[in-house]
């Protein structure tokens, strides 16, 4: 009777370690036990790739394992979240896009993924202001003189593609302003801006990492930018809340994302690394560089911010009947 006890308190006392062993806590000190792959999801060189190089020295010392960036750029950024969408929920898959995965469902209905139900958002982790420039020809140093000018004299204005946050967000403010300008789409923002310069569009609502360099250098006119505050690197330029439109406020975005299903604890700790890479003093350096403040939300912030980001471009697409090309 004792032996058979004594057998049983065993058995029992093994099963119970093997369940410490798998429980959430365990689970997280034994990853990362292999490098981590961060697809990007625009090509080398962007706003979004050059962030994640920016990151990827301080994860690898955070996680001790390489971090390995892989572009993944195409269809507006669908082809990368496709691909997190089919990777094993183990925390060894991150994706870091922008703001074109709340659109992008309605730009694209037949998404062989469901964004928030194949897609689990772990954080922003950085936001960019957009600027509103006009080519130097256009006679107006004011928002206000812009929209006065545009409403007697027309003209187009331009972006980096159709759908992007710079096409959707010049749609919101041609009706804040009551204007009428037709929409020029542009393979990426280097030749929006180009044309812009030649005087081949009159307009063009562009990331402040684009726009000041070619503002301070006198090549187009910045008439106000949509952050909370003046630029440090553009204090002349006003906001738009000092222009005249103080619920004007889009700013361009970079978050971070891992497959449905992925263990919290390895999420948690995939947070608290980026958190720590993202405040580190070169980073944020460089980010300052960028023009992009660093921002670390929680999970709950931007799995919220996303879907009402989803539903208001979803009504401003399907009121303009944009489609993806």
């Amino acid at each position: 009777m004792h032996k058979r006890h004594f057998l049983v308190r065993m058995a029992v006392g093994a099963a119970a370690a093997a369940f410490a062993w798998t429980t959430p806590g365990a689970m997280a000190q034994e990853w990362p036990a292999k490098p981590i792959r961060i697809l990007v999801s625009f090509a080398p060189g962007g706003l979004t790739d050059t962030i994640a190089r920016a990151l990827q020295q301080k994860l690898q010392e955070g996680f001790g394992q390489p971090v390995l960036i892989e572009n993944r750029p195409g269809a507006g950024g669908t082809l990368a979240e496709g691909l997190l969408a089919k990777s094993p929920p183990d925390g060894y898959t991150l994706l870091l896009s922008a703001d074109s995965v709340p659109a992008n469902p309605h730009l694209i209905p037949k998404l062989p993924y469901d964004t928030f139900k194949d897609l689990a958002p772990v954080s922003m982790l950085a936001r960019i202001p957009l600027v509103m420039l006009v080519n130097n020809s256009v006679p107006a140093t004011t928002v206000k003189d812009f929209v006065a000018h545009a409403k007697t004299q027309g003209g187009s204005y331009g972006s980096p593609g159709i759908g992007t946050s710079n096409h959707l967000y010049f749609e919101v403010f041609k009706d804040l302003a009551g204007v009428d300008m037709p929409h020029i789409a542009y393979k990426g923002g280097g030749p929006a801006m180009t044309d812009l310069m030649g005087g081949h569009i009159k307009s063009l609502l562009i990331s402040s990492t684009l726009a000041v360099p070619q503002a301070n250098g006198g090549k187009v006119k910045a008439l106000a930018v949509t952050s909370d505050k003046r630029l440090a690197q553009m204090p002349n330029v006003p906001t738009f809340a000092e222009a005249g439109y103080p619920d004007f406020k889009p700013q361009q975005w970079t978050g971070l994302f891992v497959p449905s299903g992925t263990p919290a604890p390895i999420v948690a700790r995939i947070h608290a690394e980026f958190a720590k890479a993202v405040r580190a003093p070169e980073v944020v350096t460089r980010l300052g560089e960028l023009n992009a403040e660093p921002v670390m939300s929680s999970q709950a912030e931007f799995t919220s911010f996303l879907r009402n980001e989803t539903q208001v471009l979803g009504r401003l697409i399907k009121a303009r009947g944009i489609t993806a090309q």
